[in-house]
């Protein structure tokens, strides 16, 4: 009886023994999964939107260009009009009045003339036979020049006349659309007085007048120069605009020069684009954005915003999976993101395996098993396809 009971509380032991054993063993060890981008190289158009205003093509401030009274006046205020078009009436009655005296005195100069000429004629001939003296002949010849003279003046008059005539009727220089009248008929205006009449501003086409920090034009040229960047010799003139509630505008212009000289006050380089504007959507002043090509980066690398992160000094870094199936940090620099992406400049090269999911599971130094990232859509960093990029100030 003792020795059945004795074997009965051995077994108890053992089994309890094996079960504690059992309980305190580890777990069986796996190797983490992660899903990585293969990283490549893209052709990238690189863009910059920059702010600015717009400004007429040309403007025209209407300035009267003779004395007189306002009879008439000819055009509507906010109207557009063309090249030549009468726009006021002055009193032309003072000048017709100077023409027809400036023409009665031409008239009168040239009727002398023959005469004089006739007598010079003769005292020449008499001089050759001494029959006149040689005083006498100087002064003949003397009078035939200032006969001459004496029309040559009162023809100018008369020409002076007839411009002066032609100005009482002011007409537009340019074509565009005119402002508010500054006077109204019956008013005396003076020959180029301080205060315009009106003024004409031509809007097709119309010009855009950004600004660009010197920095910036000075870090673009740079990457330029080290072959960074190439400039699109088809398009790489051609701007795009943006209006001010955001809408793209749909024709688009053409970057006309960057301004010599840089603004002492904002540290800035002035741009002008030329933009086609027939059905009057821009007007001047109006502030807009314009997207200006930097140049196109033929060895560009993106990768998914996700799969960045920050150290506690808020530099970036990503983790990348090496030869050898561990994981690596590589501190980044980038450049300015694009969309849900960021362009690198440099940190990763083409063929680095880039961990886009699975990084909250593993750390530096740790073997993981590396997996193709598959998120339903296909990151931008693995398609081929050039992306337009854009920076803003």
């Amino acid at each position: 009886m003792k020795l059945a009971f004795h074997n009965l509380l051995l077994a108890t032991i053992t089994v309890m023994l094996t079960a504690c054993s059992r309980d305190s063993a580890p777990p069986p060890t796996t190797t983490p999964e992660v899903a990585t981008v293969t990283m490549t190289k893209h052709s990238v158009t690189l863009t910059t939107a920059l702010p600015g205003r717009t400004a007429p093509y040309r403007i025209a401030e209407i300035r009267p260009q003779v004395n007189g009274l306002i009879l008439k006046r000819l055009f509507i205020e906010g109207a557009d009009v063309q090249e030549g078009q009468a726009l006021y009436q002055i009193d032309p009655a003072p000048f017709q009045a100077a023409l027809d005296n400036a023409k009665a005195a031409l008239g009168r100069a040239e009727a002398n003339l023959p005469a004089i000429r006739s007598r010079v004629n003769r005292y020449r001939q008499a001089l050759a036979e001494k029959a006149v003296s040689q005083q006498d002949f100087d002064d003949a010849e003397a009078a035939l020049n200032q006969a001459e003279a004496d029309i040559q003046y009162y023809r100018a008059m008369v020409e002076t006349a007839r411009i002066n005539l032609g100005y009482a009727r002011v007409v537009s220089p340019i074509a565009g659309r005119i402002g508010a009248s500054t006077v109204t008929d019956g008013a005396i205006v003076t020959a180029y007085q301080p205060v315009a009449l009106a003024t004409i501003q031509q809007l097709d086409p119309i010009y855009v007048d950004v600004t660009q920090s010197s920095t910036e034009l000075l870090r673009l040229q740079r990457r330029l120069q080290a072959g960074q960047l190439s400039q699109d010799g088809k398009n790489g003139n051609e701007v795009e605009l943006l209006l001010s509630d955001g809408t793209k505008y749909p024709l688009r212009g053409e970057l006309q020069f960057r301004d010599v000289s840089v603004e002492p006050s904002t540290a800035s380089v002035v741009l002008r684009m030329v933009f086609p504007n027939p059905d009057g959507v821009l007007l001047p002043g109006m502030f807009v954005r314009a997207v200006v090509t930097e140049g196109v980066n033929q060895e560009a690398i993106l990768i998914p915003q996700q799969t960045v992160s920050r150290d506690p000094k808020g530099n970036p870094y990503a983790l990348v999976v090496d030869a050898e199936g561990k994981v690596e940090q590589r501190k980044l620099s980038l450049d300015r993101a694009i969309g849900d992406q960021w362009l690198v400049r440099s940190g990763l090269a083409p063929g680095d395996q880039l961990i886009a999911e699975g990084m909250q599971k593993v750390r530096a130094g740790l073997a993981v098993k590396a997996v193709p990232f598959a998120d339903g859509a296909k990151p931008v960093a693995s398609s081929p396809e050039p992306v337009a990029t854009a920076r803003s100030y």
